[in-house]
């Protein structure tokens, strides 16, 4: 028998609280009532069933002057039969991979009526903000309260509520402890071991371990190179064969390695669960518009939009703005050709200490415009790539990717092959290359590590400071967390090149692992037909019994 969320009471009075929304502080009362209702209703109703209530309660909030800041959760009957319906992949007791289904759930490894570890921190995390993302308008015409919001069936309402601006936004919250354990099995003490994958996943998710784990493979890999390229950088010879040689050397083994990672790469994805999810299942995107519909494939009813106007969007719009850009990076390279002959001309005519400094400077500049025209161009991507309107995030992503990944390489790099094969100078290369990555990593760092750590230790002193003088009775320290981690941004974690190698990394399989995937694509088959035909068998028997009567 089938188990629904219809069948199960799924209500606790208590809860994780897994995602924080934060609202806009004018959001009126109507609108939040609403909202919460739609979460809190039955999946049939087309509510997400989740779990929801406010950060602070009434008295609290009149006191801290704070009220938009909401905490969703959802029960471990809920998160599981969640893992059901996105189609999760765990290992069974006989060490397969396999789809979980809430019916045999005890037939898979780690699992126990007590035990609320066998779905990580990520996985439920998932399952809640697909839930949320996934909470779509059926008669609405406008959000309560907003009558400029317009809704139509179909429409995703977290979607609405975002660029309406009612919610701020919606994050996932962290469990200190775990990020302890994960913290002092990882980088708190200094020794020669590798890092903890399997543990980085389960908090942080699969992205995030597999940008880690080709880091220190990456990082291990290059040794070869490093060695063999030592006697190159140290000595300079006339004999530029040798230099061929060595080039030849990097070709090959930059093509191993690659090779090397697909394998690692589709082990990992493998035990995970991740390499087993159809991409013809997925559910669509919030973001993702059209006439409300069923699917062909599925059966449910989603938004349907023609591909032929997403291809017009992307060949007629999107294509000619990349190109324009890419001339607009050619343009200003060559601005910076000029800086250079002019920084040369006045080192030669007056050669003193500070026109040498004065060398360096147009590479700096050139460095710093260009992390100014990549950061620019992929919110320019991002806008246009949703505007593109793609059904499936994957392939949402693999758009904005791409268009990134050809900005980024010719801005960052057109410069240096120009240098070496039109120019042919190289100690001009040298300095530029030099300058380009130096600056780079300088710039990097202090906005991707240190600003951010500075900004978070100044709020956290304001917050504690500000609760310790109201001297209410709430947990500070959990307000404190929530408080503090809105104000953290987005890691934009280590995405772009993750994608790049999983692009090529994920259809490279070792054998043992394509009979796994054989063996359970035969067993899907098989459920799948007995689904089909259990339907009309049962119709079978109803006809026979009225036949009899």
């Amino acid at each position: 028998m089938k188990v629904t969320l219809s069948a199960l009471d799924t209500y606790e009075t208590s809860f994780t609280p897994l995602v924080v929304i934060e609202l806009a502080q004018d959001v009126k009362e109507e609108t939040k009532e609403w909202l919460k209702n739609r979460i809190i209703a039955k999946k049939k109703d087309g509510g997400a069933q989740l779990l929801f209530r406010p950060l602070l309660n009434k008295h609290e909030k009149e006191t801290l002057g704070s009220d938009n800041l909401y905490l969703v959760g959802a029960s471990r009957v809920r998160l599981l039969l969640g893992a059901e319906a996105l189609g999760l992949v765990k290992e069974s007791v006989d060490g397969t991979m396999r789809t979980f289904t809430y019916s045999t759930r005890g037939s898979f490894r780690g699992f126990h009526d007590d035990n609320d570890d066998f779905l990580t921190m990520t996985e439920c995390q998932f399952i809640v903000k697909h839930e949320l993302e996934n909470l779509r308008a059926r008669d609405e015409k406008m959000i309560p309260g907003y009558p400029q919001a317009k809704l139509y069936p179909g429409k995703s309402l977290l979607r609405r509520l975002l660029t309406s601006g009612i919610v701020v936004q919606v994050f996932p919250l962290h469990d200190r402890e775990a990020l302890k354990k994960l913290e002092d099995s990882w980088y708190t003490r200094f020794s020669l071991h590798c890092q903890p994958i399997d543990r980085i996943r389960g908090y942080f998710g699969e992205t995030v371990a597999l940008y880690f784990g080709f880091l220190e493979y990456f990082t291990f890999a290059l040794i070869p190179m490093a060695v063999i390229g030592l006697p190159y950088y140290l000595f300079v010879w006339e004999d530029y064969d040798k230099y061929v040689v060595f080039a030849s050397f990097n070709l090959l083994w930059s093509t191993v390695i690659l090779e090397v990672w697909k394998r690692s790469c589709a082990d990992m994805t493998y035990r995970w669960g991740t390499l087993l999810m159809k991409r013809q299942f997925e559910e669509p995107r919030p973001g993702f518009h059209g006439v409300l519909g069923v699917n062909p494939v599925t059966g449910r009813e989603e938004p349907l939009y023609p591909s032929y106007k997403r291809q017009l969007r992307i060949y007629l719009v999107s294509l000619p703005f990349v190109c324009l850009c890419l001339c607009l990076s050619l343009h200003i390279m060559m601005i910076y050709f000029d800086l250079e002959d002019w920084a040369l001309r006045v080192h030669e005519e007056s050669s003193t200490e500070w026109t040498g400094v004065l060398l360096y400077v147009p590479s700096v500049i050139y460095a710093i415009v260009i992390e100014i025209m990549n950061r620019l161009y992929r919110y320019a991507a991002e806008f246009l790539t949703a505007w593109e309107n793609h059904r499936l995030e994957s392939a949402y992503q693999n758009h904005l990717v791409l268009k990134v990944l050809v900005f980024n390489f010719l801005n960052c790099f057109a410069s240096l092959f120009y240098i070496a094969f039109v120019l042919k100078d190289m100690k001009l290369l040298g300095q530029s290359l030099a300058t380009l990555l130096i600056t780079s990593q300088i710039i990097n760092q202090i906005a991707e590590s240190l600003l951010p750590y500075w900004l978070q230790k100044k709020h956290s002193v304001k917050v504690k400071r500000k609760v310790q003088a109201l001297k209410v009775d709430i947990d500070a320290t959990f307000y404190e967390q929530v408080v503090l981690e809105k104000e953290m941004s987005t890691y934009l974690h280590v995405l772009l090149a993750l994608k790049f190698i999983l692009a090529f990394a994920i259809p490279d399989k070792p054998r043992h692992i394509q009979m796994k995937l054989a063996r359970l694509e035969f067993e899907s088959l098989e459920a799948l037909k007995q689904q089909q035909v259990q339907p009309a068998a049962d119709s079978l028997k109803e006809g026979g019994k009225e036949t009899a009567a």
